[in-house]
Parts: structure tokens; C-alpha cells; sequence
């Protein structure tokens, strides 16, 4: 938390010295171009060669100086954007505030564990993990939360996070720079459409009239200016009004190559900013080296092509203008030359485009699960292993307050299936959500809230939140037998980690009973590692039938005081103690 209060006292009092200096530079911006104007005027009446040079020294100045204006802007918006982070990071630490985007848009109910895990929406783990703010970092942390990663992929990710999470300047620089970008799905989706769709190049005759006519009227308006003979000005005039003709047959698709881009020179300058940081940075991790050299291309970096792209698009805008379009496509078929040069770029970069954006994509995510880190110092990286031996100590849910966390020892080693016990309130769902996102967790690469973790990443299967869907006049019941029809499929292709939470609970008790048990017994055979929670005692017999697969584990409650206490801590064997009974009477409901 120190870190961010020192950085935003440091960016505010450097964000109030810029802002100081931009009055200021505004100022001499107007002084110089009204200096201007008043020594024009008085060389003009006076024609004394001092006040015309004076006169253009001060029109120099004001274009240093606006050069200068527009560096100090980029720098407040920079100051701005960093204090915010650092505000934001401030914010959330203290007060659990959560002022990030909550990825509600990628909620899928039909998804194995995306929505019982709360991965998505207000309070989940994307909304607390998240710190991106492009569209495609968002879309690359969004997809990487409920996608399996390789043991190899996963130990890439583990280095990449592990360095970026020492690197908080460039992080916090980069997503500053992402965040002035303002982008949007839009804005990303323009980008891909316009380098997706098809330009034929220009025939060769059209590209032939494309130079020569252009060095036809300079070379008249040279003769004209030599000679003074009209007919030179006549041949001038025939090909300024060729020029405009030939440009009109190509109107309609330099229009439709354009069309719903506007600002679209903006935006792919904002990409070449966030790949030139990426590409002057000093890696060591395999995987952010690999990222990196992606953006090498005809060897030439990825934000010098794009910086050549923006250039390009906001040379196209002056077709939208009458008067400069006429001047300068009537001399030098301005907006053609520009056209040509455009497709030429697209048929050249087409294929690369979209995989420089997801470089900036991947490099987000990580800088995500690298905050994610350096905030927590006392999470871990999970050691990986290949012939399923899942362990933890002192593990805990991620998004609980660090105050509050009680953590606890789990080994699925020699018994791979536990069977939970505990009254309502005792904590088994937290502990059965604490073991799924932390196995979510180490399947993309990332600590997870623990002191020391062995697993073994494997697909996570869970049944524990489903939604009735009226839509589809389906009921709770119908959903969660659904839910258990995937997971057996699941079970038949690989095993998996699996997870239920007081299972068939739309049935009778005897019903449900041996429903659950048949279940477990599916389950384990399908050599499935996990925990199942219920109520049902008898259920907890079947440990009998399987010591070496089953045991039983459970949440204590006390009674203290007239009063209920849980510690959360997990026990072995099988819960005694009952809360409802007493909590309804405590109530005066019975």
C-alpha cells in the first residue's frame, strides 16, 4: 500500500509542475502567432526586411511550440492515467473497492465452473484480478480464466508473471499508456475489419497515370513559371482537371475503404505506443521474449509499421475536406497516391496486424496476474506435476480480506475424494470455491492463496450455483442433473477435478440420499480428484466401502455464550455438531 501513496503524491506534485508549464506554453503559443500577424502586417506596409524576418521566426516558434504543447498534453494525460492506478490500486487494498470493468458480458452459464466459481460479474474474480484496459487484454484475461493451459504453458506464464510482477513502473506505464487509448471493442473491431477486407491493388495503367501525372503538372506549372507562355497554363488547367476525374473513379472505393474509421489514425497510433513499450523493454522469461520478437517484421518493428499506418489514415482524412481535397488531388492526385499506399500496406501486414494486437493482449493479462502478485507477496506458485498429486497448505479463498482468511491444509494423496460435513454457515461452499478458483488459478499460470501448493492442472468440473432458466421452462432441478450429465461426460474422456455442493437437493431426502451416493461412486471411478459437500450423514458412510479413494472431512461449529462460533478450520472426519435447531430457536422461529 506504501508504494501507491508515495506514487501518488509524487505524480500529482509532477502532474501540477506540467500542467503549470502547459498555461504557460499556451500562452507563448498565442503571444507568438499574434507577434506574427501584427510584424507581417508592418512588413507588408513598411516592407522592411528585419520585421519579415522577425515575422518568420515567430510563426517558427509557434510550431516548436506546438509541438512542445502537444508532448506536455500527452504527459498530463500520462500523470493523470498513473495517479488514477495508483489511486485505484490505493482504493481497492484499503477498502476493498473494486472501480474495475467485472467481464459480465463473458458470464456462461453453461460453462463447467465459469459461473458457480463466480468468475465473472460484480464481485468475482475477473473484476478483482482485472487491470486491463484495452479491449483485447480484456477479451485474453477473460478467455485465459476458463481455458486449461499445457504443464509447459502454464510454467511460461509462471516466469512471465513472476518478472513482470518486480517490473511496477512498466507495468503501471503500460497500462497507463492503454488507458489514455480509450479503447474499445469498436475501435479494435474497426482495426481488424479494415485490415480483414479485401483490396484489389490498382491496375498498372492506373498506377502509371498515378505517377506520371503528377510530375506532368509540376513540370507545366515549372514551364508557366519559366516562360509565362498561356499554353503551358492551359495544359496546367487540362491536367488539374484530369487529375480530379481520374481521382473520381476511384471515389467510391477509397470511400468504402474508409468508411467506419474515423479516428481510426488514433487509435492504431495508441497500439504502436503500447507495442514500441513492449518492444524497448529488457525480458528475460522465455515467454516474454517470444511475445517480443513477434513484433519484428520485414526487420522492422511492429509500431514503426503501425506509426506508418496512422500516418497514412490521417493523410486519407483530407478527402473529407472540399477545398484542400480539390488543391491537392487536382495537382498530385493527393488522396490516390494515399489509397495505393494504404493497400499496399494492408496485402503487406494483413497477416501480422491481428497478431501484434494480441501480443498487447497476452501482455496485459500477465501484467493483470503480475499485480495480482506483487500485491500479495505471500501468495505462491504452484509446483506442477503429471501424475495427479494435488496439495495446499494454508489455503484460502483469493478474494477474501486478508484479515479474515482462515486457511487450511488439503492433500488428496492417498484418498482422492473427500466427502464434506458442516451445518450451514460453517464454511464447506467457501472451502470448495477456495479449491476450485485456486485450481483455476494455477491452470493460467498464476499464484494462488497459499503458503505451498503441489498440483498436478487438470480440467475443474463443479456443480454448485445453477440457474433455473424460465426462458427455457427449465427448472433448478432439471439444470443441476444437466450439470451432472456433463460432468460424467467429462469424467469419460480425462479425469478432472470435480466439485458438488449439496447435490439433487430438488428431490426427496431418501432420493437425494442415494442419488448422492451413486454419483460419488460414478465419480471415483471415473478416477475424479475433488470434494463433494452434503448434510447426509448416511452419505458419509460410504468412506466404508472405499477407505483407499474416500475420506471425511468436516467444519465444527461451537456453541460459546449462547452464541454460535465457527472457526473454519478443517477437520478430519465427520461433523457432530448442528446449527439449525438452535439458530431457529435463538430467532423464536420454533
Amino acid at each position: 500500500m506504501e508504494p501507491y501513496q508515495s506514487r501518488i503524491l509524487t505524480y500529482s506534485q509532477e502532474l501540477t509542475k506540467t500542467k503549470t508549464q502547459y498555461n504557460t506554453i499556451s500562452l507563448l503559443r498565442l503571444a507568438s502567432i499574434l507577434l506574427f500577424l501584427i510584424l507581417g502586417y508592418y512588413y507588408i506596409k513598411e516592407s522592411n526586411m528585419l520585421l519579415l524576418v522577425l515575422a518568420i521566426s515567430f510563426l517558427v516558434a509557434f510550431f516548436l511550440l506546438m509541438r512542445w504543447h502537444s508532448k506536455l498534453l500527452f504527459q498530463i494525460k500520462m500523470m493523470e492515467a498513473l495517479r488514477s492506478i495508483n489511486s485505484n490500486e490505493k482504493d481497492y487494498l484499503e477498502n476493498n473497492q473494486l472501480p474495475f470493468e467485472n467481464g459480465e458480458e463473458f458470464i456462461d452459464f453453461q460453462h463447467p465452473y465459469g459461473y458457480d466459481l463466480d468468475i465473472f460479474g460484480n464481485h468475482s474474480l475477473f473484476q478483482n484480478y482485472n487491470r486491463t484496459a484495452t479491449y483485447i487484454g480484456k477479451k485474453t484475461l477473460a478467455h485465459q480464466c476458463v481455458h486449461l493451459l499445457s504443464n509447459e504453458e502454464i510454467m511460461r506464464n509462471q516466469q512471465a508473471i513472476m518478472e513482470l510482477a518486480d517490473k511496477l513502473d512498466w507495468r503501471q506505464e503500460f497500462l497507463a499508456l492503454a488507458k489514455i487509448s480509450q479503447d474499445t471493442k469498436q475501435a479494435y473491431e474497426t482495426v481488424l475489419k479494415w485490415s480483414t477486407h479485401n483490396s484489389t491493388p490498382l491496375s498498372k495503367v492506373s498506377v502509371g497515370i498515378s505517377i506520371i501525372s503528377p510530375f506532368l503538372f509540376l513540370g507545366f506549372a515549372l514551364s508557366y513559371w519559366i516562360t509565362s507562355n498561356v499554353i503551358y497554363l492551359n495544359f496546367l488547367s487540362f491536367v488539374f482537371v484530369f487529375n480530379l476525374g481520374f481521382l473520381g473513379r476511384y471515389m467510391k472505393r477509397m470511400q468504402v475503404e474508409i468508411a467506419h474509421s474515423s479516428n481510426i489514425d488514433t487509435i492504431i497510433s495508441d497500439y504502436g505506443l503500447l507495442l514500441q513499450k513492449i518492444e524497448n523493454e529488457d525480458f528475460k522469461a522465455d515467454k516474454l521474449i517470444h511475445l517480443q520478437k513477434q513484433l519484428t517484421y520485414q526487420k522492422e518493428k511492429a509500431s514503426v509499421h503501425l506509426k506508418q499506418l496512422a500516418s497514412l489514415f490521417s493523410s486519407m482524412d483530407t478527402i473529407q475536406n472540399l477545398i484542400t481535397g480539390v488543391i491537392f488531388n487536382g495537382t498530385f492526385l493527393f488522396n490516390l497516391q494515399i489509397f495505393k499506399a494504404l493497400i499496399v500496406w494492408k496485402n503487406q501486414h494483413a497477416a501480422v496486424l491481428e497478431n501484434w494486437l494480441v501480443v498487447i493482449g497476452e501482455f496485459e493479462m500477465l501484467n493483470s496476474l503480475a499485480n495480482v502478485s506483487y500485491n500479495n507477496p505471500d501468495f505462491v506458485f504452484p509446483v506442477l506435476n503429471d501424475h495427479y498429486e494435488i496439495s495446499f497448505s494454508n489455503l484460502s479463498h483469493p478474494l477474501l480480506a486478508k484479515k479474515s482468511r482462515v486457511g487450511n491444509d488439503i492433500d488428496f494423496q492417498p484418498q482422492s475424494f473427500m466427502i464434506l460435513t458442516g451445518s450451514n454457515m460453517s464454511g464447506k461452499s467457501t472451502f470448495l470455491r477456495s479449491l476450485g478458483i485456486n485450481m483455476v488459478l494455477t491452470g493460467m499460470g498464476a499464484a494462488v492463496c497459499a503458503t505451498k501448493a503441489k498440483v498436478h492442472p487438470i480440467p475443474v468440473l463443479v456443480s454448485m450455483r445453477l440457474a433455473d432458466s424460465l426462458s427455457d421452462s427449465e427448472s433448478y432441478f432439471f439444470a443441476e442433473i444437466k450439470r451432472l450429465k456433463q460432468i460424467m461426460d467429462e469424467l469419460d474422456h480425462q479425469p478432472a477435478f470435480v466439485l458438488l455442493d449439496e447435490i439433487l437437493r430438488g428431490t426427496n431426502s431418501d432420493d437425494k440420499r442415494n442419488g448422492t451416493i451413486e454419483v460419488i461412486k460414478k465419480v471415483i471411478a471415473n478416477k475424479a480428484i475433488g470434494a463433494i459437500a452434503t448434510h447426509d450423514i448416511e452419505v458419509c458412510l460410504t468412506t466404508n466401502e472405499f477407505p483407499d479413494i474416500l475420506i471425511n472431512k468436516c467444519f465444527e461449529v461451537e456453541i460459546r455464550n449462547n452464541d454460535l462460533h465457527f472457526d473454519f478450520v478443517l477437520r478430519d472426519g465427520i461433523c457432530k455438531n448442528k446449527s439449525a435447531t438452535f439458530l431457529m430457536r435463538k430467532m423464536g422461529v420454533i
